[in-house]
């Protein structure tokens, strides 16, 4: 039994108040009042602060026991257990609104009192731990993005500067500039913005982990921008690699949310070209239908073992079969956060050493 617990009764019929407060006391309860009105209900319970309100339903003056109740639960968080002599299906349904911990019918037995009780007690407990562990939760993931954001920008500002320098040293080395120098340029440049996508990767996955990514659509030409995104990937990738771009139907303007769908596609079609082989294809098929819009990429790289599907979308998860290709195990994630946040479906079929498929449907809105 939980110990020392206090609890007001509200009953407006003397003798069953007494006999309910000599039961409660016996059981070992702390009875800490007893008032006839649901006004005197809330009035009590803002200043005793009871652990429960046992509340009858049908009392005197203007609120009856459920519009106390629902005020004495929704102001004061202290749950409630009906106990009356009215069980009938409109009274049931008018009690059931205000999500009481117990309803029970008069006359009852002791037993079936403190097990009511009880319940009720241990399950606003438990809600309220979960409540808390919830608000800790908020509390915690607010830091993280505070933190990765103000991260990021103190990454930024020196990045930004080696950028510059880099692209100074270009400039001016642009007459004695061979071989060797353009190689070491080259890498400063790529490492550069390798960290800055990074930068971007982890800063996206901690505002949509927060809550703070919000759907923006506008109107998109989705024809138009599968065939620029394309040739941006394509031009990265190198002759060495072919995209295939194939819509299939008819298209006409359809409203989504750009800066979702980019890194979407970007993520898929850059880890469809990393893990095909050289002079691999990679297939990127557009079906529309009235009410979504289907991206489906294909490619014939080494494929996804069967155990790492699992775990494909969770951040820093790598399958065991990448050998020494780079990445960060933050593509998928950040892809399956924005199909999230769009509404979408994402789906996957990969055989090892064959390749694999990735489908992502959206809904018109």
């Amino acid at each position: 039994m939980i110990s020392n617990a206090r609890l007001l009764i509200v009953e407006d019929e003397e003798i069953v108040a007494f006999d309910i407060e000599t039961t409660l006391q016996t059981l070992g309860y702390d009875v800490v009042g007893i008032v006839t009105t649901g006004e005197e209900a809330i009035a009590t319970a803002t200043q005793t602060k009871p652990d429960l309100v046992l509340m009858d339903i049908r009392l005197p003056g203007k609120l009856d026991g459920v519009e106390a109740a629902e005020e004495i639960s929704q102001r004061l968080n202290i749950p409630v257990v009906y106990l009356t002599a009215h069980g009938d299906g409109h009274t049931l349904e008018r009690a059931k609104i205000t999500a009481p911990f117990g309803y029970l019918l008069k006359p009852f037995q002791e037993d079936e009192l403190q097990t009511t009780i009880e319940i009720a007690l241990s399950r606003h407990q438990s809600e309220e731990r979960l409540r808390f562990a919830l608000a800790k939760e908020k509390e915690l993931n607010q830091l993280k993005t505070q933190f990765i954001a103000i991260t990021s920008h103190e990454f930024r500002t020196p990045l930004t500067t080696i950028s510059s320098s880099n692209d100074l040293l270009e400039r001016y080395c642009r007459d004695t500039m061979d071989t060797k120098k353009e190689k070491h340029l080259r890498q400063i440049k790529l490492s550069v913005n390798q960290m800055i996508q990074l930068l971007d990767d982890v800063l996206l996955l901690g505002r949509a982990d927060s809550g703070k990514v919000e759907l923006q659509l506008i109107p998109v030409d989705i024809v138009e921008f599968g065939h620029n995104l394309v040739e941006e990937i394509q031009t990265n990738a190198g002759e060495e690699y072919q995209i295939i771009f194939n819509p299939q139907g008819e298209f006409t303007e359809t409203c989504l949310d750009v800066n979702l769908l980019r890194p979407i596609l970007c993520n898929l079609l850059a880890n469809a070209v990393k893990y095909s082989p050289q002079g691999g294809v990679v297939k990127f098929n557009l079906f529309s239908s009235d009410t979504s819009v289907t991206f489906q990429i294909k490619d014939s790289g080494i494929g996804i073992p069967p155990e790492a599907q699992k775990h494909l979308f969770e951040s820093f998860h790598r399958a065991s079969n990448v050998g020494k290709i780079k990445g960060t195990g933050l593509g998928l994630s950040i892809v399956k956060r924005c199909v999230d946040i769009h509404g979408g479906e994402i789906s996957v079929e990969s055989e090892v050493n064959v390749g694999t498929t990735f489908t992502v449907t959206l809904p018109l809105k």
